[in-house]
This record gives C-alpha cells, sequence and structure tokens, in this order.
C-alpha cells in the first residue's frame, strides 16, 4: 500500500531538517516532510525523522539517479520501509542535465533505474517519479505511485492529474513566503527561483510550456512569474494559493516555506498550519 500523506507537507532541503523539526512538522498537523536536495542512498536521514515521529510520511523530494544507484538506495529502501511501514515514500529523478556531465539519455535513465528497483523488490506503490513533462508523467502513472513536481504552478496541477487520470498520487511542490510586502516577498523569493532553476533546461522548458516567455524567464523572473512560483502575503492568503493545487488535482501539496536570513521556520510553520486549519 501506497503511503497517504495527508492533504499537506512540507518540503525542506536535508541540510535545514533534524528529527526535532520533523517532530514538530507531525505535531502541527502536517502529514508529511518531504526531504530536498538529492539525499544519499543509505537514506539515513529519511530513517531519522521516521523514528522520531509517529504517523508523519517521510518521503525523497528526491532521490538522484545520478548519485545513488539503485542497488544501493533497493537495500536502504527496504530497511527503512521495513522498520516504518506504510510512512516512506522513495522519490526518486533524474535531475538536471546540467548538474552532471554523464546527462545522457535521461528518459531510458529513467527506465532502467525503475527496472533496476523493480529487480530489487522495491515497490511500484512505494515510490514516486520527479515528473515535468508529459513522457515522465505517464512513466509515473505507468511505473510508481505517482509524480512529485517541482516549481510548478495550479495549472501544471492540472495538466499533471490529467494525464495520471485517477487514483495515482500528484504531489507538487510549492514556495511560500509569509509577507505581506509584496517587494520584500519577492527580493527574498527571487534569488531562491532564479539560483539554479531558472538555469535550468528542464524547469525552463516546463516554464514555456506552461506559457510564460523568455522575457519572464530572464533576469531572475519577471514579478509576474515569481508570483506564481512562490505564494506570498498572509497566511490565509497562502494557505489558499496551495488549496488551487488541490482544487485542480493534487492528492497533496508540499510547502517550501522560505524565511529571510535562515531564520528558524518553526513560527512560519505553525502560522501556516494555523491558516490551513490542521493545528
Amino acid at each position: 500500500m501506497s503511503p497517504s500523506p495527508g492533504r499537506y507537507g512540507i518540503w525542506r532541503h536535508a541540510t535545514g531538517l533534524t528529527p526535532e523539526l520533523a517532530a514538530h512538522i507531525e505535531a502541527l498537523g502536517f502529514g508529511a516532510v518531504w526531504i530536498g536536495g538529492s539525499p544519499p542512498a543509505d537514506l539515513e536521514l529519511a530513517e531519522s525523522l521516521l523514528d522520531a515521529t509517529s504517523s508523519l510520511v517521510v518521503a525523497t523530494g528526491i532521490v538522484n539517479m545520478w548519485s545513488a544507484p539503485a542497488d544501493e538506495v533497493a537495500p536502504s529502501y527496504h530497511r527503512v520501509a521495513g522498520r516504518h511501514p506504510d510512512r516512506f515514500l522513495l522519490g526518486v529523478g533524474v535531475g538536471h542535465p546540467e548538474a552532471t556531465s554523464d546527462y545522457t539519455r535521461p528518459y531510458a535513465t529513467v527506465v532502467e533505474y525503475l527496472d533496476r528497483l523493480d529487480d530489487a523488490g522495491v515497490p511500484v506503490d512505494g515510490r514516486a517519479l520527479a515528473a515535468l513533462g508529459p513522457k515522465v508523467l505517464d512513466l509515473s502513472r505507468e511505473r510508481s505511485a505517482g509524480a512529485h513536481p517541482y516549481l510548478t504552478t495550479p495549472e501544471h496541477t492540472r495538466i499533471a492529474r490529467e494525464r495520471l487520470g485517477p487514483g495515482k498520487l500528484v504531489a507538487p511542490e510549492h514556495k511560500v513566503v509569509l509577507d505581506t510586502d509584496p517587494e520584500a516577498a519577492r527580493a527574498l523569493s527571487r534569488p531562491r527561483v532564479q539560483t539554479p532553476y531558472l538555469g535550468l533546461r528542464n524547469y525552463t522548458t516546463n516554464l514555456k510550456r506552461l506559457g510564460w516567455t523568455d522575457a519572464d524567464i530572464a533576469d531572475g523572473g519577471s514579478d509576474a512569474l515569481i508570483d506564481a512560483l512562490v505564494a506570498h502575503g498572509t497566511p490565509e492568503q497562502v494557505a489558499a494559493r496551495l488549496d488551487e493545487h488541490l482544487a485542480a488535482g493534487a492528492d497533496h501539496v508540499c510547502a517550501q516555506v522560505i524565511t529571510a536570513g535562515m531564520k528558524d521556520p518553526e513560527d512560519d510553520l505553525r502560522r501556516l498550519a494555523q491558516a490551513l486549519g490542521i493545528a
């Protein structure tokens, strides 16, 4: 059975995740935490977060297929899922062409990686795929529990749901800033979007598929693009933006809370949880 992450989760880079923060996220009522930043094949961080919680689903967002071979990830998956049944979701993806000199035949690489997970007994409903374009969205429907799109909008979520159909997980990430000053929010958001994502072909190609132009993507992103990719405003306004993904067909949406100066996110997490009605 595939883990059930609930309606809302938190996406956070591995370097900013601790067992204590995971316990706080669970106590606030979020259903899942997603580990970003290409966690290694040992999955030790995921295991520590699960050990510190009792019901929270932990997902990787995502294990990179180039840096974490399937033959190493599979035994780690079995160790973690065996200790915490129905609470661990293995998110995997092929990453970015700019990140490795070996980036060739990306679609074939994804297929071969999934084949190796199959051979090692990693269940289809225990894994999800990072998916943006139509071919990989289709593959996520056929070979996994569903899709984990990153740096997307509710418009993309609608497309993803149409391609995956019913019964498959659609779990987009969306960045948020709890700040009612639009200029201050964009000043905080733009660097997190520009570097590295507006320099990575898979993301810019997807944005263009959604109707954004080269002019929108240039120079750190137009205000309209930044506002589409990073929800800002009061906690209630941000919560309403996240709910647009659910209305578009998502089962689950994970918020990446951006704070100024690496400030501890716990207060913003609490305010967001209250606005979502889960705290």
